[in-house]
């Protein structure tokens, strides 16, 4: 009987001791099923912060471009500011055409071009042309500033000077409107006498009283002509006007 009893309790202890083993087992799955869920939440959140790096990356780049922008915006600025500045130019409004601008602004050489030709109908007389290429009006002397003398001397000192008319007065210059021309006549030989003949060259300033020596330009006159007491009338708006002036030189 003593042993019968030992092997039941025996019996027992082995059942409690399978018990405990299958609780132990339970809750040592449990544990980790608990540590894999830890790792996939971790995963998650690097996968987030990852993405929530993403959009401060663009917001770096949409700053670059409207950076960009602004360069484009000040360029566009120089351009209209350049625009604004050729309007107000004294080309786009046709210049100054009034002969008071022209008594204040002495014409400049740069805006001049000067012809000596042959008066039509006359062997003694030559027409001076100076004409107007600028854009405003412009003021010259009453007559250009002219002598004669040889193309090859090396000193001028002996080259004649015409005679102009006398009295003269009124306004401070002669005015001269753009592409229009300030005409005068000069009589080489009035008397048709017999004169002096070495001289083969014109020298023309076109306005003695404001402009520099260095601007007077040369016309070579051609041979075989005869000099003798030469006179030279005012500027005026046409040939026939400029003869009669020229008439009235030395009175």
């Amino acid at each position: 009987m003593r042993t019968f009893r030992s092997r039941k309790h025996t019996a027992a202890l082995a059942t409690v001791t399978a018990v405990l083993a299958l609780s132990l087992t339970a809750c040592g799955g449990d544990d980790t099923g608990t540590k894999s869920a830890g790792k996939a939440d971790n995963s998650t959140s690097a996968g987030a912060s990852t993405d929530a790096s993403q959009p401060s990356t663009d917001a770096t780049t949409t700053d670059t471009k409207k950076t960009g922008g602004t360069a484009q915006n000040a360029g566009a600025t120089k351009t209209d500011s350049s625009k604004s500045g050729s309007t107000g130019g004294s080309s786009a409004t046709g210049g100054n055409t009034s002969d008071s601008y022209a008594y204040k602004h002495p014409c400049k050489s740069s805006d001049l071009s000067v012809r000596v030709y042959p008066r039509e109908g006359s062997s003694t007389q030559q027409v001076i042309e100076v004409n107007n290429t600028g854009a405003n009006s412009c003021g010259l002397s009453y007559f250009p500033q002219v002598s004669l003398g040889a193309s090859k001397a090396s000193d001028h000192s002996g080259d004649i000077k015409p005679s102009v008319p006398g009295g003269l007065g009124g306004a401070p210059a002669y005015p001269v409107k753009p592409k229009t021309a300030a005409i005068a006549v000069i009589d080489l030989n009035p008397s048709g006498k017999n004169g002096v003949t070495w001289v083969n060259e014109m020298n023309v300033l076109a306005d003695g009283d404001h402009m520099a020596n260095a601007d007077t330009q040369n016309f070579d006159l051609g041979p075989d002509v005869k000099v003798g007491s030469p006179k030279l009338g005012l500027y005026q708006g046409s040939v026939a006007d400029a003869v009669n002036s020229m008439k009235q030189a030395g009175n």
